[in-house]
């Protein structure tokens, strides 16, 4: 009678004991599934943090080969040092010439160093010119008065010491007309006006000059003159398409002419225009002695104008196969809205310059760029 109660208190512990298993397996059998997801979900997630880091680092990549091919050294302390030089050397020069003037033996030299020295100026405004982009507004408008100093002192020069032409009149000279003598006396003036040098010097780089009525189309190349200078000059009545990618661009003396060109790495100088459209994008864009003209543009740095008037300006709409990799990888893949944001150096007050405007919408104009066929 005593051993029938252990009998059942052995099989109730089992019982128990196989309860407690069920339990932990149907424990273990409804958590399996919750880990499983938590796993999946945290390869998911590295799997995402690995995609990021190789996308920065792609990007980090791409900006550094854009600054490594950059002309502009990105550094104020840089260029101010850069510019200080240069300028100590072109006024150094310059004492040098009038050193040299009164030297009858070297007087002959005199000519071809002052044009020397105009061409030393045009590759400090182009220094400029190609750093302006991240320079403050003041170290601008700084090295630019200075510009103008050197350009005054250099066109002082030439008037001072290049010898003029030198008239003598013949001794019992026969009557003339007084009218007639009148003329002559005009034309010697005119003879004797010294002669300046034009500072706005025109490179000697690949180009298109002295053309009208013509379409010019130009594929740059890397193979070739590809991400090099090139320079527009007296073109009339043109139509100009430069597709690829440049360094810089100089553009002289354009009258009803239309420019679409692609990324243009440095800068793009711009003198002596009207009545004509261009449409570029470029580090940084200086015009002088705009008039009546629209500009398309996608630019880092604000646009500045000087001596300029009845100037307008919209957004870059240029369209071709490839433009977008090529603004890319000149750094000009970011639309700024520095189009928008133009610098008149020649107006100094606080209100809106009446020299420059925006183009209404309605007014712009989209344009896709030819084939090179």
């Amino acid at each position: 009678a005593a051993v029938a109660p252990k009998r059942s208190r052995s099989r109730g512990m089992e019982g128990e004991e196989g309860s407690e298993s069920k339990q932990h397996h149907l424990s273990a059998g409804t958590l399996d599934p919750v880990f499983a997801q938590k796993k999946k979900h945290a390869v998911m997630l590295d799997r995402l943090a690995t995609l990021q880091q190789s996308r920065l680092q792609q990007s980090a990549a791409r900006s550094a080969a854009a600054v490594a091919a950059s002309p502009a050294f990105e550094s104020v302390s840089a260029f101010v040092d850069r510019f200080a030089e240069s300028r100590r050397s072109i006024e150094a020069d310059l004492q040098g010439c009038r050193a040299m003037a009164t030297d009858p033996a070297s007087a002959a030299r005199l000519k071809p160093e002052l044009e020397k020295m105009a061409a030393s100026i045009a590759d400090l405004d182009r220094l400029v010119a190609e750093n302006s982009y991240f320079l403050p507004s003041y170290e601008v408008r700084s090295s630019l008065r200075a510009i103008a100093a050197l350009k005054e002192a250099l066109e002082a020069a030439n008037s001072e010491l290049l010898p003029r032409k030198k008239f003598s009149f013949r001794n019992k000279a026969p009557k003339k007309d007084p009218t007639f003598l009148v003329k002559e006396i005009e034309e010697a003036k005119v003879s004797v006006a010294p002669e300046k040098p034009d500072l706005a010097v025109v490179r000697e780089t690949p180009g298109f000059r002295e053309k009208e009525g013509s379409i010019l189309i130009k594929h740059f190349r890397v193979s070739e003159e590809g991400e090099g200078d090139f320079t527009l000059a007296d073109l009339n009545s043109c139509e100009i398409y430069l597709r690829g990618r440049l360094r810089a661009l100089f553009i002289h003396r354009l009258t009803d002419c239309r420019v679409f060109a692609g990324a243009v790495l440095g800068s793009i100088l711009i003198e002596e225009v009207s009545d004509c459209l261009l449409m570029l994008a470029s580090h940084q864009i200086r015009i002088h002695h705009a008039r009546a003209t629209d500009f398309y543009l996608r630019v880092r740095s604000r646009p500045i104008i000087e001596d300029s008037h009845a100037v307008r300006f919209a957004p870059y709409r240029l369209l071709y196969e490839g433009i977008e990799e090529e603004l890319r990888d000149s750094g000009l893949e970011e639309e700024t809205g520095n189009w928008a944001n133009v610098d008149d150096f020649g107006w100094l007050r606080a209100v809106q310059s009446p020299n420059w405007s925006v183009i209404p919408e309605e007014q712009r104009v989209q344009t896709i760029m030819p084939s090179e066929d």
